[in-house]
């Protein structure tokens, strides 16, 4: 399963992970991926889409039209 969101395309990031003598293991940084029904007026039907929480802001903000209109 892919940790991508389709609006922000924000995926898994890497790095390390720092004790306090200094020493580095690597690891992972995942973003905040959720499945989420929206219902769309246009096309009078839902869509699900993986989509992260800052993404799901974004759609709050601006509105699903405008959102599907430029991604999809």
């Amino acid at each position: 399963m892919s940790k991508i969101c389709k609006i922000t395309k924000k995926k898994t990031l890497f790095g390390n992970k720092r004790s306090h003598a200094m020493n580095s293991n690597r690891r992972k940084f995942k973003p905040n991926i959720h499945n989420h029904k929206f219902w769309v007026p246009s096309i009078n039907k839902f869509i699900k889409i993986k989509i992260s929480a800052k993404g799901i802001r974004q759609i709050n903000k601006e509105g699903i039209e405008k959102i599907f209109k430029n991604y999809f």
